[in-house]
């Protein structure tokens, strides 16, 4: 895992609800924690784009149901700045599931386009992105 060059808004607080963007099996992710934040006392943590968070899948295959797995945020509604000045939003939340904590990802097709701060940050989603915004 590499370091961001963006210092990104973090837009998907512990809770919420993620959709999937690959061919895992899974659906919708519910995000419990953010793997590695440090927070100040009373806050409540949340990711962004290229962060490794630990989800419980709520909907998908039957035999992925109710498990515990990690994956990588790729697109967030709420908005960022990049170096350069631009803003980026996408249309919807997304995030990629892994089968380990390393980041190589479950799913071998990615739908929709991936944000180039998560390809940065984990090569092994950048091979198999079809689209990099």
């Amino acid at each position: 895992m590499l370091a961001l060059s963006a210092g990104i808004t973090r837009g998907l607080p512990v809770g919420a609800n993620v959709a999937t963007c690959d061919n895992s099996g899974a659906k919708i992710l519910r995000i419990f924690t953010v793997v590695g934040l440090k927070t100040v006392k009373g806050r409540k943590p949340a990711a962004a784009i290229g962060d490794l968070v630990m989800a419980s899948v709520i909907k998908g295959r039957p035999d992925m149901r109710k498990q515990v797995v990690y994956a990588i945020i790729v697109r967030q509604r709420k908005e960022y700045r990049r170096p350069d000045g631009t803003r980026i939003k996408f249309e919807d939340n997304a995030a990629v599931v892994l089968k380990d904590e390393k980041g190589n990802p479950k799913g071998t097709i990615f739908k929709g386009a991936i944000a180039k701060e998560a390809c940065e940050r984990w090569p092994a989603i950048s091979k198999i992105a079809s689209i990099i915004v």
